[in-house]
């Protein structure tokens, strides 16, 4: 099946496609969701709206999204990522990981994979951030990680939760076995968080 073509100009003059996006962004605001923040952002990529207007989406999705997961730190509650909003509140947090390991602020990725390690409610998810973290603590540089520990081919990308790296070079739990070391430094940096339940 052929994927229509987008016309970017004639979309970016189209009165009733403009006209959504306002009320998707009314509703965004109005909702704080961060599900129909990734819709409209999606749509301004397409039409490649202005560098300000793409930040200022992607700061709302990921300040609204840490909101989420202070509250649900506050009540004990996980990510359940069969809610649209809790996953795109998930997939929020995980980007920000990834781009702070791609800066080489090893430190904050490794907290937030183990944050969410912790908030979430799918095993494999789970223990695809434990990976995460193990591969951040044995000094893995973000390039190294993906080349060396990810499988990019084994992606599906019809999958909802294709937006986490999950599929790596090893079976997940061979890695973890590896990363044995660094699994028990990790499960006693998350004892803070379960004592304070």
């Amino acid at each position: 099946m052929k994927t229509p073509e987008i016309h970017v100009e004639e979309l970016k003059k189209d009165e009733t496609f403009l006209a959504n996006l306002k009320m998707l962004e009314k509703e965004m605001v109005d909702e704080n969701s961060i599900a129909k923040g990734y819709q409209l952002l999606d749509a301004k990529l397409i039409i490649e709206a202005g560098e300000e207007e793409i930040n200022e989406i992607f700061t709302f999705i990921v300040n609204t999204a840490f909101d989420k997961l202070a509250e649900n730190l506050s009540v004990q509650k996980t990510f359940d990522i069969r809610d649209v909003e809790d996953l795109a509140a998930a997939r929020a947090i995980y980007e920000h990981g990834i781009q702070r390991y791609s800066e080489n602020d090893k430190k904050g990725a490794k907290e937030i994979f183990l944050i969410l390690h912790h908030t979430m409610d799918h095993e494999m998810l789970k223990d695809a951030m434990m990976v995460h973290a193990c591969a951040v603590m044995a000094g893995h540089s973000f390039d190294d990680f993906i080349e060396n520990l990810v499988d990019v081919d084994a992606v599906d990308m019809h999958d909802p939760l294709a937006f986490f790296i999950q599929t790596f070079t090893q079976p997940t739990d061979i890695l973890l076995t590896m990363f044995a070391k660094y699994v028990q430094e990790a499960k006693e940096e998350l004892k803070v968080l379960e004592e304070s339940k």
